[in-house]
């Protein structure tokens, strides 16, 4: 009967994740959960957040206890239909605890490392993950951000086909030259297309976030024979409406306590920003290049506090499928911006902030996977 019992381990966020801490169990043993129910406060060195169940059925076990921290892919509890005996679960468990060090083994063989590639001069970074015939995904993260950005994403959604987390110019570690034109919406998008060319992607779904999903419409409308489908996250682009004190205060922010309130803004529950995720952002900040390049997006995208770009009367000319996605208590461009949206476009609105991808990772995975399927 053991087919009847469903493990519930430590998730793997991020490649550079390799223990985390259980801060708060939310749900009480023989609790009825559902998948995609939030069961869990974990805390990592890089991220805290809410871990939701990948299975359903009743809590039995609770195996790890608040306040413990685990390794990757460790036992945290047992879910088991009430026709399964105690003894054959506390089997279950005991064979599980013997065996995980060889199941610790086996997750962290050839973990995808980021790669950078020559796209059209610029000097793109990227990582993939996944393989097989399924059209390709590309991810596009927002102003600020980088492939990091999609870490509860991307592995989720990479089952027979190639993914891939780009890092746009003037971003993590990619070029920081942005050379002598504008760096509007539509120059970000071309730049998708050279390494969509460098690593001869004819076709792909994309997904993009904030400033990342103004590109992700660009390319839709632009470059339509390259898009399989678009998702677009707390999008800029449907709107002028933009908030400058994030912007502002990400860019003046020289130290931890400066950025902490800035970053806080990017979600419902500040507790999800960690001390490693504020330091990881200072050193960003601190590269090279990184102010100028930034504050050259800011000119063209941003002008008087205000979003360059709206696609709006344009939605209708989309000859690919979009659907859109937000988060509800999102305090960097109002979700109203997605009021009024043709017909033909869903609009899924989540009860989170501006980074509803991280926030509610599981449904808005599901989202993305239905959308590019159908």
């Amino acid at each position: 009967m053991s087919g009847a019992i469903r493990p519930i381990v430590m998730p793997k966020w991020g490649l550079a994740m390799q223990e985390g801490m259980v801060a708060r169990w939310l749900v009480e043993e023989g609790a009825e959960i559902k998948a995609g129910d939030e069961i869990l406060d974990i805390e990592t060195s890089k991220i805290a957040n809410v871990y939701e169940s990948p299975v359903a059925g009743p809590l039995r076990r609770r195996v790890v206890g608040e306040g413990e921290t685990v390794a990757v892919g460790a036992l945290l509890g047992v879910v088991a239909d009430s026709s399964v005996p105690d003894p054959e679960l506390d089997g279950f468990i005991a064979s599980f605890q013997e065996e995980f060090a060889a199941h610790a083994a086996e997750a962290g063989v050839a973990a995808p490392q980021p790669e950078t590639v020559d796209a059209g001069g610029k000097r793109i970074r990227y990582l993939a993950i996944g393989e097989g015939d399924g059209v390709p995904l590309v991810f596009i993260h927002g102003f600020g951000g980088d492939l990091n950005n999609w870490q509860f994403n991307q592995e989720a959604l990479a089952g027979g086909r190639a993914t891939y987390a780009i890092d746009l110019p003037g971003h993590g570690g990619s070029t920081k030259d942005l050379g002598a034109g504008h760096v509007h919406v539509g120059a970000l998008a071309s730049a998708v297309v050279e390494f969509m060319n460098a690593k001869e992607i004819a076709k792909a779904h994309v997904v993009g976030h904030s400033l990342g999903g103004a590109v992700a419409l660009d390319l839709a409308l632009n470059h339509p024979d390259r898009v399989a489908s678009a998702t677009a996250i707390c999008t800029a682009g449907l709107g002028p409406d933009i908030n400058m004190e994030y912007i502002d205060g990400f860019m003046q922010a020289k130290r931890r306590k400066q950025l902490e309130p800035v970053l806080h803004m990017l979600v419902a529950d500040p507790e999800m920003v960690s001390r490693d995720m504020i330091e990881d952002v200072l050193k960003f900040k601190r590269l090279d290049g990184v102010e100028t390049a930034l504050n050259r997006i800011i000119d063209d995208c941003f002008a008087g506090g205000r979003q360059a770009l709206d696609l709006t009367a344009r939605l209708a000319e989309l000859a690919v499928p979009v659907q859109v996605i937000w988060g509800s208590k999102d305090r960097i461009i109002p979700a109203r911006h997605a009021e009024g949206m043709p017909a033909a476009i869903p609009v899924h609105l989540l009860d989170a902030g501006h980074m509803v991808h991280m926030e509610k990772a599981a449904e808005v995975n599901e989202r993305i996977g239905r959308h590019i399927e159908g």
